[in-house]
């Protein structure tokens, strides 16, 4: 009886961390698509800082050029104002980001936020550091939330 159970707990432990390790390559396989997906230039055609809309002409002055390994580089009028590298998450419900300017405007100030992702548009919202990370798409009054529209270029 006793080999039994210990037969029996080992075959549990082998079905155990067989699941985990689909979980672990599902999530992987998820980060891969969305960086391979977000990977190039995207030029911004919405922005609302703390519920204040930029103009077009402004937002439109900002891209990001993204690296399929999740580095980017923030340009304005196509000067180069920071780079960092960012972390997502895309088995969540609505997917995370955290992002960590290494070079430039905010340095080692890592944010967090959530996005969106299709083919040609990405929606990005996020708190400045140090902030909780917003739960919507949204950037009201108050919130110090910042959220950006991007289309590809």
């Amino acid at each position: 009886m006793k080999s039994y159970i210990v037969n029996v707990c080992l075959i549990l432990s082998i079905f155990v961390v067989n699941a985990l390790g689909c979980f672990a390559s599902d999530k992987d396989e998820a980060i891969k698509k969305d960086h391979l997906l977000y990977e190039g230039t995207w030029k911004v055609v919405a922005l609302r800082v703390n519920g204040v809309a930029a103009s077009e002409l402004d937002a439109r002055q900002i891209s990001v050029v993204n690296g399929s390994d999740g580095t980017w580089i923030l340009r304005v009028r196509d000067k180069e104002i920071s780079r960092g590298t960012s972390v997502i998450d895309p088995t969540t419900m609505p997917k995370v980001i955290d992002f960590t300017p290494t070079d430039g405007s905010g340095k080692d100030n890592r944010s967090e936020g959530i996005y969106e992702l299709t083919l040609n548009t990405r929606t990005l919202c996020f708190s400045p550091h140090g902030k909780a990370r917003p739960t919507a798409f949204d950037s009201a009054v108050g919130s110090e939330s910042i959220l950006v529209v991007f289309e590809r270029q």
